[in-house]
C-alpha cells in the first residue's frame, strides 16, 4: 500500500512529533519492541477548526475498535485517513491520554531538567507541546486514537488494557485522504498498569500511497465510508486542475 519510502524516523519513548501530510501519502508505524502506544490526533491544516471526531468514526462504522478497512473521520464528515494495512487487529479510540498526575502517582515524578532522557512524559502534555506550535491549546485537543492498544470491559463496564496486544514488529499503515496536520506521542496508555514506566519506541515510514481503486477495502467497508469519500471528492473538486494551471 506504500509505493516507496521517502522518509523514516524513530520516535523515542515518551516522545512527540507533528507533521503536515499531503493527501495521497502513507504513514507506516512499527512497534519496534512490542507493547507500544501511539496517541494520535488529526486536524485540517487549512481550517484548524476541523479535527478528528472519535464518536462519528466509531458510530458511522458500527465499531468499537479500529483496524484495516476503517476510516478516521473529521467533525465535518470527511475522511482524514484510512487504515489500509494492520497486523494488530485492534486499536482503541475512547480512553484518551495519560496526565502528569497519573504518571507521577504510578511511576514517580521525573522531569527533563533533572532526569533528561529518563524522564516520565505524559500524553496530555506531549500533545500540548505540539498543539502550541500551531497556535492551538488544551481546548483544541479532541479525543485521540491510541494505536497498538486494546481495551476490554467486564460485566460492570470497567475497562482494562489488554496486555500483549501488539507484539514486536507489529505495523499499521494509514493512507491520507486529505491534507492533514498529524500530531502524535509515544507516551503510556492511560490504563497501563506496568510496574515500570513503559518505554517503547515507534518507527515511522512515510511515502506515496497506492492510488484509491474501486475495490478498495476502506471505500467498501460500509456505506458511510462511501459517503465520506464522496465528501472528500467534493471538497477537492477542481484542485487537480488548479495544480496544473
Amino acid at each position: 500500500m506504500m509505493r516507496s519510502v521517502a522518509y523514516e524516523a524513530e520516535i523515542a519513548p515518551g516522545g512527540h512529533w507533528s507533521l503536515r501530510l499531503r493527501r495521497g501519502t502513507a504513514l507506516r508505524m512499527t512497534d519496534v519492541e512490542g507493547g507500544a502506544n501511539v496517541g494520535m490526533v488529526f486536524f485540517n491544516p487549512e481550517n484548524l477548526l476541523e479535527r478528528y471526531n472519535a464518536p462519528d468514526t466509531l458510530k458511522g462504522q458500527h465499531t468499537f475498535k479500529l483496524t484495516r478497512g476503517n476510516c478516521l473521520y473529521s467533525d465535518m464528515g470527511r475522511i482524514f485517513a484510512s487504515v489500509v494495512e494492520d497486523t494488530v487487529g485492534w486499536h482503541e479510540t475512547v480512553c484518551g491520554n495519560s496526565h502528569a498526575e497519573h504518571v507521577a502517582a504510578r511511576w514517580g515524578k521525573r522531569d527533563y531538567q533533572r532526569d533528561r532522557n529518563d524522564w516520565h512524559q505524559n500524553g496530555t502534555d506531549a500533545f500540548l507541546v505540539e498543539l502550541a506550535k500551531y497556535g492551538l491549546g488544551r481546548a483544541d485537543l479532541p479525543a485521540n486514537v491510541n494505536w497498538f492498544s486494546r481495551v476490554a470491559t467486564d460485566a460492570e463496564g470497567n475497562m482494562r488494557l489488554v496486555a500483549g496486544n501488539s507484539p514486536a514488529g507489529s505495523q499499521v499503515t494509514l493512507r491520507f485522504e486529505m491534507d492533514t496536520l498529524l500530531l502524535l506521542h509515544t507516551c503510556p496508555h492511560p490504563l497501563s498498569e506496568a510496574q515500570v514506566y513503559p518505554a517503547r519506541p515507534v518507527h515511522l515510514s512515510i511515502g506515496l500511497a497506492e492510488p484509491l481503486r474501486d475495490d478498495d477495502v476502506c471505500l467498501n467497508h460500509c456505506d458511510e465510508n462511501g459517503r465520506g469519500f464522496r465528501n472528500n471528492a467534493l471538497y477537492y473538486l477542481g484542485a487537480e486542475k488548479e495544480c496544473l494551471s
